[in-house]
């Protein structure tokens, strides 16, 4: 994950208790289709766990994350794989990886134009960039309850407190054209996503949704997610789970010559 804020990823409640980021990352694998000896770098690798798949496919993988605390619990659970602390809009790669791999990273870019350019000058040329992050619609009814409940309990919502960038496979696919890519696949689909339990939307809520809640006291902001609960129950919960309203976009691009 690459954060827009301070770093407030709890590295150790993500591996508990929201390690599907990572398993439906392992489907994104298969697109990118490492062979022996391919040097990868893995964009936003979090706690490490794809990158380890990778290495074991027999790719030398370097992973980056802009969380600190995400980068550490990653090297103390795979001290064999070079982790590094970098953000994804300020990478200074050159012509160095046959491949850049991203999984749930990228929505959290809000200029994405500086993360394909550093992208795009990463890959040697004839390189691959394999990504799957949040696309537009996506968490669509969870997010849209929150802020309502922010409007109706009388405070201002600003542009700033929404952490993400969700495109269409228009936008984004134009923008991966722009600098230099030609884009070999573009998907946008719909992937309800289990969250474990009674708690599931609330420590969802609590892992990835905090600037939302930017401004607003701690006992204001559990009277908000108890109210969210209560008003999308009937629509994302069902035999004992909740189920956030994914909508993902997967693409591929070949960094190109013209």
């Amino acid at each position: 994950m690459v954060n827009t804020v301070n770093d407030q990823w709890n590295a150790h409640l993500y591996d508990k208790s929201h390690s599907f980021v990572s398993q439906y990352g392992i489907d994104l694998i298969q697109f990118l289709a490492p062979m022996e000896n391919e040097k990868i770098l893995d964009l936003g690798c979090g706690t490490g766990d794809l990158a380890r798949q990778m290495k074991d496919l027999g790719a030398n993988v370097i992973g980056v994350d802009k969380s600190a605390n995400m980068i550490e619990q990653a090297r103390n659970k795979y001290e064999e794989i070079a982790f590094e602390v970098k953000d994804a809009t300020e990478l200074l790669y050159k012509n160095e990886f046959d491949a850049v791999f991203s999984n749930a990273t990228l929505h959290w870019v809000k200029t994405p134009e500086k993360a394909l350019n550093c992208i795009q000058n990463s890959l040697k040329q004839g390189g691959r960039f394999v990504a799957e992050f949040g696309g537009k619609g996506n968490v669509q009814t969870i997010t849209n309850e929150i802020i309502r409940e922010i409007k109706t309990l009388g405070m201002d919502f600003s542009e700033e407190q929404f952490p993400w960038f969700y495109p269409s496979i228009a936008e984004y696919t134009s923008l991966m054209e722009e600098v230099g890519f030609r884009v070999t696949l573009a998907q946008h689909y719909d992937r309800p996503t289990k969250l474990d339990g009674e708690l599931g939307l609330q420590n969802w809520i609590e892992m990835f949704g905090a600037q939302l809640f930017n401004g607003i006291d701690e006992k204001q902001k559990q009277n908000i997610i108890k109210r969210v609960e209560h008003n999308l129950k009937n629509i994302l919960y069902k035999e004992g789970n909740w189920f956030a309203d994914y909508k993902r976009i997967r693409v591929i691009g070949v960094k190109s010559s013209y």
